[in-house]
């Protein structure tokens, strides 16, 4: 599952510098997430760092884009040349 920033975002700011895979930008209104390099932090932390920093709670799963672990890892895997970090 990728994630999305719904329509409450306040363009604060905090969630762009957190992503490891550069996958949120501005958008024309807020912020928003490019679901073919958000890997929901699968192979660099724990949880989702955007949602943990997130003042407004506007960073949800995106409900059209179901997506398993594996699938998440393999994209990591893709985006980081294979290479494995440590949380």
């Amino acid at each position: 599952m990728a994630l999305l920033i719904t329509d409450e975002c306040i363009n604060c700011d905090v969630c762009e510098p957190e992503c490891p895979n550069e996958a949120i930008s501005q958008g024309e209104e807020f912020y928003v997430i490019d679901p073919t390099r958000c890997t929901e932090c699968v192979g660099h932390f724990e949880s989702s760092q955007c949602v943990e920093v997130c003042p407004v709670e506007c960073i949800l799963v995106d409900p059209d884009r179901t997506e398993s672990q594996e699938i998440l890892m393999d994209r990591f895997r893709f985006l980081t040349g294979g290479s494995t970090q440590s949380n």
